[in-house]
């Protein structure tokens, strides 16, 4: 079969755009999975132990959900590869998805496509690129990992396992985003629809893994869970997500032979003649342009928080190490480890609302992009209003989505324990970490003012941050470079100490950045 023309042009060019952000979470998730499986060989260093463990894992309902079955709890590897499998696995389709959009739906939407495309350039060149670099990539990412996760002492033929599960994985979802640039007409609601994919198979598997087994092989996220790596490394699974991968995206070059540039199976729908009330201000607009984005954010914190408040006070069976009985002894007993495990998971949370506060705040550069904020600024509406009120959505959204979650999680594990208390201990955790979501939405604001086409870098600050607050320690790093992120100075809570002091100088440094960056786009050029 002959290439398309213009297609290794089109891949460099798509390279070179996602330099930055392509090693940057390529590595972030390749060192999950090797710090995991260092860490896990320390915490339970006997047979025993990670006998106990995983089947405390297996028993635990909420956390069989969200992670899976460990399919053999003598396996030391599949003990510790139990989160990083099924949240890498998620994390390589959001990306593998997104940037196949980026590349394709996004460039057509804003008019570049057909300047391409009038060259000598193939109507199938832009896609077959996309999904070459971002195949290309998982597969460099899938070789680093195993040949990390081997260089820990874990079997090479469970750690290739695990690598080949997220790179079909990726592949799957690159085809889904594929196949989603050619069914509607717009990048976001390409997203949006390959986001919804992955969130429906990651319930189907959910659901099969706790109630009805079968329902796992209908999930993409189930076939790479049925990989079994370290407890048989089932490699022949890998090629039920290859045969649908290429399916899907045989149905996507179909679709995308058959429509018109612009164009989407789906029609796009007509708005009202007249704006309402509601669109006549500058906060009006971006409420008007994020708020779906916002509810979807707060529904999936909620439906982690209610995940976390179940599981929380059902620890005391996975770290019954001789170390981690101690260490939790000297924390305060069983409740002591309660709050050590929302303390964790609500540190999660706030990493994740950080990058709600990222996309969020990145609407303007995208607004500039498409060429829609110049005939903004051509009206009456002032620079800094307009970019104030994507702001305000931006940093009072990751208030909303951490709360949504405080809320629920808190609600559930008091219910559990009779506490009603724990609604307010828990709310007060997860708002702890907005500080750290605000100080990454005044980085996006400063370089969207100084530099706009480096926008969209700051996803790199935030995998880089989340390196430096989340496995520094573990990987040894100097204090100093892991005062660097932002979530080292977030307060361990619940059960730790509030100091005021750190939490304020993230404020502060927040607020220099909204202000050097409102400085800047006032004095420099629109587009």
């Amino acid at each position: 079969m002959t290439v398309p023309e213009g297609t290794w042009v089109l891949a460099r060019l798509a390279l070179r755009r996602d330099r930055v952000l392509l090693p940057a979470w390529m590595a972030a998730l390749a060192l999950v999975a090797i710090t995991s499986a260092a860490a896990t060989k320390g915490l339970y260093p006997t047979a025993d132990s990670v006998r106990q463990a995983a089947g405390a894992l297996n028993d635990t309902p909420a956390m069989v959900a969200v992670y899976g079955h460990i399919a053999d709890v003598s396996s030391l590897g599949a003990l510790a590869m139990l989160k990083p499998l099924t949240t890498g696995a998620v994390l390589v389709a959001v990306l593998a998805a997104m940037l196949v959009v980026r590349h394709t739906r996004a460039e057509e939407e804003a008019g570049r496509l057909e300047l391409v495309r009038a060259g000598l350039v193939d109507r199938f060149a832009p896609m077959t690129a996309a999904l070459v670099v971002v195949i290309g990539a998982n597969a460099v990412m899938a070789v680093v990992t195993a040949l990390g996760l081997s260089a820990t002492g874990l079997p090479v033929a469970g750690s290739c396992t695990l690598a080949a599960a997220w790179l079909f994985v990726a592949a799957v979802f690159a085809g889904v985003g594929a196949l989603a640039a050619q069914v509607v007409t717009g990048a976001r609601a390409a997203n949006g629809l390959a986001v919804s994919a992955l969130g429906a198979a990651f319930a189907v598997r959910a659901i099969g893994d706790t109630t009805a087994p079968w329902l796992s092989w209908l999930s993409p996220l189930g076939w790479a869970q049925r990989t079994r790596p370290f407890a048989g490394d089932h490699w022949w699974v890998a090629c039920v997500g290859l045969v649908v991968a290429g399916a899907l995206m045989a149905a996507a070059y179909g679709v995308l032979a058959r429509r018109d540039l612009g164009a989407g199976v789906l029609p796009e729908r007509v708005g009202p003649a007249t704006a309402g009330r509601g669109l006549r201000s500058a906060l009006g607009l971006a409420w008007r342009l994020q708020r779906g984005s916002l509810l979807a954010w707060s529904a999936g914190f909620a439906a982690y928080g209610l995940l976390v408040g179940g599981v929380a006070d059902q620890v005391g069976g996975l770290l019954d190490s001789d170390q981690a009985r101690e260490l939790f002894t000297r924390l305060g007993g069983q409740s002591g480890m309660t709050d050590a495990v929302l303390a964790a998971m609500v540190g999660l949370l706030g990493v994740v609302a950080s990058a709600y506060g990222v996309q969020a705040a990145l609407r303007p550069a995208v607004e500039e992009d498409a060429g829609r904020a110049a005939l903004l600024l051509s009206t009456p509406l002032g620079r800094p209003r307009w970019v104030a009120g994507h702001l305000l959505i931006a940093g009072t959204g990751v208030v909303v989505v951490l709360a949504a979650a405080g809320v629920a999680a808190g609600a559930v594990h008091g219910a559990r324990t009779g506490d009603a208390g724990q609604i307010g201990r828990v709310l007060t955790a997860a708002l702890a970490q907005a500080p750290a979501g605000w100080l990454l939405t005044g980085l996006v604001l400063a370089v969207f003012g100084v530099a706009p086409r480096f926008a969209k870098a700051t996803w790199a600050a935030l995998a880089v941050f989340l390196l430096l607050g989340e496995l520094g320690p573990a990987l040894g790093l100097a204090d100093w470079l892991i005062g660097l992120s932002p979530y080292a100075h977030l307060p361990h809570l619940p059960g730790g100490a509030f100091a005021p002091l750190p939490v304020a100088s993230l404020v502060a440094a927040s607020a220099v950045l909204v202000a050097g960056g409102l400085t800047a786009f006032r004095h420099r050029d629109v587009g």
